[in-house]
């Protein structure tokens, strides 16, 4: 049977073809969509954890006790994640262990161009690289086989644009995997330095293995055609320099590390002109340079953002590709904004008005940085928001502290953010810490998390009670604010920046997406009554129109919040349908 089917969807029913058993991750895009597939097989037990070291340490252990086990996650979850990824690589397993991860070029949906290649040559484990969903599904599977037979951990790669892109696949039954007995060996498994030494060598002797492997693998193979150009690639830029050179050969890696490298000197011998197509770093083209190959590669192509097949033949062969467009004007900017309706728009309008300084953090809530709210200062990394509070605290003293806030959400605050509040409390800092609780995940698509009560089968579990959490690590001073609520949260704003002591406020209310948001009805404005002051714009709704010599709502984005009619010092925005009294 055949399925049209996302790259995604293909990991996750290669893993339940492979006899998966567990399965553990933290969403983040483009790698969300694994996880949730694998979570509608009643087969694999299925979790989100709080973040991704916790989810690659439930997968480790799953494994040591003989499952198979996967966890997916995205380039910088692999950051998160690298602590027991670099030493699973010296304990080995016992069933196999897959490590998906998801790389943006083009930073889609990410704060950097991060090239996961180069984890596992760091953390000397196989990976592999997919071009298609069909390639996704059987690598999937491959690795597994490669993860029991090598005694390791084996990373895959996707990139957004075959995660995201839908092929072909063909599906067959779930293997009857049976688990692998659990036996006791602390010399495998305990990595003190005495072991660690002698699981180090095994390593290296299972790297020298791989590499014979990934000469004979059908996973590396070389496509033969026109001889005058040769072509290395995988993944999508395989399928982008498919169609640059349809008449160049090919050698088509879908084992990129460790390098086959007779494979790659025969193959570079056969032809007249090399070049090696990859998107970001130079990972191939080094490791083949240093191998004494002549190639072509990144003095031409960027090492930045994504390719495509124009970039590709305009770059090697200096074809310039022109488009034609079917239309004369370019389609307008549509830039990021938080949605109609979103609690954070409050929270951010409050800041801005008190112009404060605030440190942001990872979630919908970054897009309060953009005009015309321009209340996020800094934004680095999952859970910073409230450690970079407290550093600019001690750098410039307790004054710039009433002059600063962190800004955390729910689910990230759960994933790296409690260990910044300890930070905190325990260096006798004096931050003040905003909690966004919109009651989901809501950049990566409305994931369940630990404060929501919900599994990822939507289960009810023990819902985390942020209020007792922030007391339980040292936090007098907590306050639960509805942040549309516009006079109190402010007052509340006031009084906590000024106190002295590390506060914390959670701004409580529920995503506009969701139902239990309950926002009912659409609003509009009464010209008779309007001014024009246009104070309500302030808030940056999609749903208000400045039309310059009056304020219109459009009603097909509107979903009635009632921000602004908070805002309106005249009354004049009223519900649709009812009079203004």
């Amino acid at each position: 049977m055949k399925r049209l089917m996302l790259g995604n969807e293909a990991i996750a029913w290669g893993a339940y073809e492979a006899g998966v058993t567990v399965a553990s991750s933290y969403p983040g895009t483009p790698s969300t969509e694994i996880t949730e597939h694998l979570a509608g097989c009643d087969e694999i037990y299925s979790e989100w954890s709080p973040n991704e070291k916790v989810s690659m340490e439930v997968v480790i252990g799953a494994s040591i006790a003989g499952a198979r086990a996967i966890t997916a996650m995205k380039h910088v979850g692999l950051n998160v994640a690298a602590d027991p990824l670099f030493t699973v690589s010296y304990t080995g397993i016992n069933g196999g262990l897959v490590i998906v991860v998801a790389d943006d070029p083009g930073m889609h949906s990410s704060q950097n161009e991060q090239d996961s290649r180069h984890y596992a040559r760091a953390a000397k484990v196989p990976m592999l690289e997919p071009a298609d969903s069909q390639e996704c599904k059987d690598f999937i599977k491959m690795a597994f086989e490669i993860s029991e037979n090598f005694d390791t951990p084996v990373l895959i790669r996707l990139s957004t644009r075959v995660s995201h892109s839908l092929s072909s696949v063909e599906l067959a039954e779930r293997e009857d995997y049976k688990l692998k007995g659990y036996k006791k060996d602390f010399v495998k498994y305990v990595m003190m330095p005495a072991m660690a030494r002698k699981r180090h060598l095994i390593v290296e002797k299972r790297m020298r293995d791989l590499k014979e492997f990934g000469e004979n693998t059908e996973l590396n193979r070389i496509e033969w055609e026109n001889r005058s150009i040769g072509v290395i690639s995988s993944g999508i830029a395989y399928q982008y320099a498919r169609e640059a050179f349809p008449e160049a050969s090919f050698l088509k890696l879908g084992m990129i590390y460790p390098l086959p490298e007779k494979m790659i000197a025969d193959f570079a011998a056969g032809v007249d002109k090399l070049f090696v197509v990859e998107e970001l770093e130079p990972f191939f083209e080094e490791q083949i340079k240093a191998m004494g190959i002549e190639v072509i590669g990144k003095e031409r192509l960027p090492v930045t953002g994504e390719l495509n097949v124009s970039i590709i033949r305009e770059k090697l062969l200096g074809e310039k590709q022109s488009i034609d467009l079917p239309f004369e004007e370019k389609t307008p900017m549509r830039p990021p904004v938080m949605c109609p309706g979103c609690p954070h728009r409050a929270t951010f309008h409050v800041l801005s008005k008190l112009k404060l300084t605030v440190t942001g953090d990872i979630g919908c809530y970054t897009l309060g940085a953009l005009p015309p709210l321009e209340a996020v200062d800094t934004c680095i990394c999952m859970g910073a928001s409230i450690g970079m509070a407290h550093g600019m605290e001690k750098a410039r003293g307790a004054e710039f502290r009433k002059k600063t806030v962190a800004v955390i959400g729910d689910s990230t605050f759960i994933h790296s953010g409690i260990t910044g509040l300890i930070d905190v409390v325990y260096n006798k800092g004096n931050s003040m810490v905003i909690i966004l609780d919109n009651s989901i995940t809501g950049m990566t698509g409305h994931q369940d998390n630990p404060t929501t009560g919900f599994t990822i089968k939507g289960e009810p579990t023990v819902q985390v009670d942020l209020v007792k959490l922030c007391e339980a690590v040292g936090i007098r001073r907590v306050k639960v604010v509805d942040p549309f609520k516009l006079k109190e949260f402010e007052r509340t704003v006031k009084e906590e920046i000024e106190a002295d002591e590390p506060s914390v406020i959670i701004a409580r209310r529920p995503c506009a997406l969701l139902k239990k948001a309950s926002y009912g009805g659409t609003v509009t404005i009464d010209s008779d009554l309007c001014i024009n002051c246009k104070l309500c714009t302030a808030i940056a709704c999609p749903a208000i129109l400045d039309k310059g010599d009056h304020i219109e709502i459009d009603e097909s984005l509107c979903n009635g919040c009632l921000l602004c009619v908070e805002k309106c010092p005249r009354n004049a925005i009223v519900k649709a349908g009812v009079e203004n009294e």
